[in-house]
């Protein structure tokens, strides 16, 4: 591969990183706790975009009430960084660069 192909590579690898990076941005990922009584959506850059509580949560006891709504906001957050490693790994793939080769850039 000549230098000239190299850097067109390039370009297009930081085009298509792009392309994710505005695709995980507008994504929306929903963790749970509680066996679905509380529910915490975020974007794909961690912002918080609903909560939802089921009443019957509600009815709990405040202290419970705040262990669900961290759990369902821990699980989210692990939601969203396995979206985040899913798909920048298969932007890796598709360049042929080897597993858990991490692309600069990603939203983490």
């Amino acid at each position: 591969m000549n230098l000239g192909d190299m850097f067109k590579q390039a370009r297009e690898m930081q085009s298509r990183l792009s392309d994710v990076q505005e695709s995980l941005k507008n994504a929306s990922v929903t963790g749970e706790s509680g066996a679905g009584l509380v529910k915490v959506t975020l974007s794909g850059r961690y912002e918080a975009l609903k909560v939802e509580i089921d009443p019957l949560a509600a009815e709990e006891e405040r202290a419970v009430q705040e262990d669900l709504i961290a759990a369902a906001f821990n699980d989210a957050v692990r939601r969203v960084e396995a979206m985040q490693k899913e798909r920048m790994s298969d932007l890796a793939q598709g360049f042929g660069l080897p597993p858990g080769f991490n692309l600069p850039g990603s939203l983490q």
